[in-house]
């Protein structure tokens, strides 16, 4: 098992940027899928965001494209989320998930069983 521990969440301005941190240990040892999903609020629904495999692979859900980029450094076990021209649609409790696919399945349209692994979160606010 996997326990992911997010940092780096926070509040900005629209337009601003911030990166997110993740340090999931085992999850190369393991060779996981790493993903973030986020949540607008407690009683709404959940949203995969990107997702990167064990070799590098990344993939991208739409509201993501081009504006951020999803990174993981193996030898420290961590994952990265950049995350560029935010927008007040962007604030949400942002969570690191880990999981046991690969390949094509290693994707944020997973469905979030296939991600068991969770964070406890980390909240960003964007303010227009």
């Amino acid at each position: 098992q996997v326990q992911p521990v997010e940092s780096g969440g926070g509040s900005v301005q629209s337009g601003g940027s911030l990166r997110l941190s993740c340090t999931a240990s085992g999850a190369t040892e393991r060779k996981y899928c790493l993903g973030w999903v986020r949540q607008f609020a407690p009683d709404k629904e959940r949203e995969g965001v990107a997702a990167v495999d064990a070799d590098g692979t990344t993939s991208y859900e739409d509201v993501a494209k081009g504006r951020f980029t999803i990174s993981r450094e193996n030898a420290k076990d961590t994952l990265t989320l950049q995350m560029d021209n935010l927008n007040s649609g962007d604030t949400a409790m942002y969570y690191c998930v880990a999981g046991d696919i690969s390949g094509p399945w290693c994707h944020p349209s997973r469905r979030f069983a296939d991600f068991p692994d969770w964070g406890q979160g980390t909240q960003v606010t964007v303010s227009s």
